[in-house]
């Protein structure tokens, strides 16, 4: 197994693949240019590593069909652990007073005579 250790690796590793699928798919490259609506030296870029941007890859991945690689980038929490932690039940009661605690006694005319 390959460690990619920086971007310019990532980049052809991507384009790799790209290249890959789009030779599953039995296509060439003019053939995916045009349907992804970009230029052939786009999709040269693209699988050789050179560098693309993120619109492009978008129109191939769509064009390829596996936009899907895009989605499995951030999937979506079904369960967000950040509200987990300080989330408490709301009361169901009030508390019982202690015995042998008694509130002090407010009177309305309290320092009246």
């Amino acid at each position: 197994m390959n460690i990619i250790s920086n971007t310019e690796e990532y980049e052809i590793t991507l384009g790799e693949h790209v290249r890959q699928l789009r030779l599953q798919k039995n296509m060439d490259r003019e053939t995916l240019s045009s349907q992804a609506g970009i230029s052939l030296t786009a999709i040269k870029n693209l699988e050789g590593g050179k560098g693309a941007t993120v619109k492009t890859l978008l129109k191939v991945l769509r064009a390829l069909g596996r936009i899907d690689w895009i989605q499995s980038l951030a999937p979506l929490a079904s369960i967000n652990p950040l509200l987990m932690v300080n989330t408490k039940s709301a009361r169901q009661r009030a508390s019982r007073q202690r015995v042998g605690t008694t509130l002090p006694v407010v009177r309305a005319n309290a320092g009246k005579p």
